[in-house]
């Protein structure tokens, strides 16, 4: 069943009311009628509706049962990945949306290579919210994870550590993913470096914040690739599978 985000504004009682390209994209694209059934999504619930009346550019709906999401996790897991080059940043929020991730924060680091201006960095927090949001409807998420602004090193850190279980991903060793603690919990963070990893101090300071370093393993992992697989290692240990 196709599935769609709303804000409240499109909220009336039991009424939806969609305009704009999603209700274009309902009409025309999907080619759904009146009767047919829709889903739309707002903070993990679904309101499982139905088709009253469409117009060329609205459609109004009648929610006949409103449920908690049954796909977002319990666990609050937010990602804070040192800005990687080129379009890397996408592939982590379509894949870490896809696993589970409530929140993606992107910060600079000492080795980022990357580290655009104000405006340039506004147009690629413009397009990576769109890409969050595409890949919550592909799996079927209650929630668009949040993309925030890009973040200093400090303000990472700090942001981190105020997680129940902050996490640093760190090459030179700290322990397994399956000996930490996730019973209870329901905010986690974890923190991963650029392409060149973390600057020893930079991971000293993550240390000394609070924050708990973490080996995945023998093999080093491209910035890219460890956001992917410790969201899927965390959402496993946590239960969330």
């Amino acid at each position: 069943m196709p599935r769609f985000f709303i804000e409240e504004s499109a909220l009336n009682g039991d009424i939806i009311t969609i305009t704009g390209g999603d209700a274009v994209h309902i009409g025309r694209s999907l080619r759904m009628k009146t009767g047919d059934s829709i889903t739309f999504c707002r903070e993990g619930i679904d309101f499982e509706s139905v088709i009253e009346k469409k117009t060329s550019d609205e459609v109004y709906c009648r929610v006949v049962e409103k449920i908690p999401s049954s796909s977002e996790p319990k666990l609050r897991l937010t990602i804070y990945q040192a800005l990687p080059k080129q379009d890397k940043p996408e592939l982590i929020i379509q894949k870490c949306t896809e696993l589970g991730a409530a929140r993606i924060v992107f910060f600079i680091s000492k080795r980022c290579v990357s580290r655009p201006d104000e405006k340039s960095a506004e147009k690629k927090l413009m397009r990576w919210r769109k890409i969050a949001e595409e890949a919550a409807k592909q799996s079927g998420r209650g929630n668009i994870p949040e993309i925030c602004g890009i973040m200093s090193f400090d303000e990472a850190v700090k942001d981190l550590c105020e997680n129940e279980i902050p996490l640093l991903c760190y090459e030179n060793g700290g322990e397994r993913l399956s000996e930490i603690d996730f019973s209870g919990k329901t905010t986690c963070g974890v923190m991963i470096g650029a392409e060149g990893g973390f600057d020893r101090t930079e991971a000293d300071i993550c240390c000394e914040k609070g924050a708990v370093p973490i080996w995945l393993g023998k093999r080093i992992l491209r910035c890219e690739t460890c956001p992917i697989a410790v969201t899927a290692m965390i959402m496993m240990s946590a239960g969330e599978v």
